[in-house]
């Protein structure tokens, strides 16, 4: 999920997201002043963000992304005291100056989804369900028989689903066995990219979506999730986790027979739209992930927590495509990542738990973006 999906490590478990399909206002509008105190929605050095507002307030809200014209979002929100029990898709518009944001649910409210994104007809959307498999939400792993660690479910009832903005499921656009999910769409609106584990292993796949035809584009063992297109189309970024010796490889393979995957090793990769000349944009160590591309199509951004041996914070880093000029954007002291730019590159969204009173709550903030 990128989870691009990744809800990660021990934020992740946090960021897990059925209910009536009624729109849902935010009810909490009052605006919090930036004061840089430790609960706040903005920290000193974070020079790159301007007018910050917070869009969500409570639960668990993550994986926001912008329409092609800039005017909605997309998200997952988990709210258990809304009787949101596990990942619902939800959309609203991107508020003026001085507006509360108010979403709507569309998806079914059954099952569990992840990894929603906007085609560019302005109609209609993607997401990832489990709806088909069943109308409760799908058991969380035990992560007490895996050491305690960050365990991630690929559930094989996940497929993904076209939609429209009314919540009216149009097309089912996958049907494998395995996972499917984590999809994104092309700047030209033409093709989708997502992970699935149809073939074996958890790859990444284009699909031509009016065709329907669809080619696998990575091949080495290991996790490749979370991908997205440059803004020119030219490129694909992802994460990828590559288990290297034979204890690595032996409990990857056995913890992908399970329909699970261990993904706190993971760094930012880069290829050709074709999946060629693939190759690796950080070697940071430690969980390096939820990339996407800058507005100029050369540079990156990222979450990662590779500053801190424990495994936590998550701050957001830019990068080179080829791994120079590292340089850290955000300074919040728990979780930031899910970062993505509005496609007329002056705005920055991204979901974080900062200004949460102390709770676990998760919120999604847009800023405008200050070079």
């Amino acid at each position: 999920m990128k989870n691009r999906h990744f809800l990660l490590i021990i934020v992740f478990a946090s960021i897990s997201f059925a209910f009536k399909s009624n729109p849902i206002s935010n009810a909490e509008t009052n605006k919090r002043s930036v004061n840089f105190k430790s609960d706040t929605v903005q920290y000193p050095g974070e020079v790159h963000f301007k007018n910050i507002q917070q869009l969500t307030f409570g639960g668990d809200n993550a994986e926001a992304y912008f329409s092609f014209d800039g005017n909605k979002i997309i998200f997952q929100r988990t709210s258990v005291k809304d009787g949101i029990l596990c990942d619902q898709m939800f959309i609203g518009n991107v508020p003026k100056a001085g507006e509360s944001f108010q979403y709507k649910m569309i998806s079914t409210g059954k099952g569990r989804t992840t990894c929603g994104a906007f085609l560019k007809d302005g109609k209609h959307l993607v997401y990832a369900s489990t709806h088909l498999g069943s109308d409760n939400c799908p058991p969380v792993p035990d992560r007490s028989k895996y050491g305690n660690r960050y365990i991630w479910p690929l559930y094989d009832s996940y497929d993904i689903f076209q939609a429209d903005y009314d919540g009216k499921i149009i097309k089912q656009l996958t049907t494998s066995n395995g996972y499917d999910a984590e999809a994104t769409i092309s700047p030209n609106g033409k093709k989708m990219i997502y992970t699935s584990t149809k073939d074996g292993d958890i790859d990444l796949y284009i699909i031509d979506l009016k065709t329907g035809n669809e080619k696998r584009i990575t091949s080495e063992l290991g996790y490749d999730g979370g991908a997205w297109f440059s803004p020119d189309g030219k490129k694909i970024i992802w994460r990828t986790s590559r288990p290297k010796s034979e204890n690595e490889v032996n409990e990857y393979k056995q913890l992908l027979a399970e329909g699970l995957v261990a993904p706190t090793n993971m760094e930012v990769w880069i290829a050709n739209a074709d999946g060629t000349n693939a190759r690796a944009v950080t070697k940071l160590g430690q969980a390096n992930w939820a990339p996407s591309f800058m507005p100029d199509s050369k540079r990156i951004i990222f979450a990662s927590n590779h500053e801190y041996k424990r495994g936590f914070p998550f701050n957001l880093y830019t990068v080179n495509e080829d791994g120079s000029n590292l340089a850290k954007i955000s300074r919040d002291n728990g979780f930031d990542a899910f970062p993505v730019f509005s496609p007329d590159g002056k705005k920055i969204i991204f979901s974080s738990n900062r200004n949460n009173g102390g709770t676990r709550d998760t919120n999604i903030f847009i800023a405008d973006w200050v070079e």
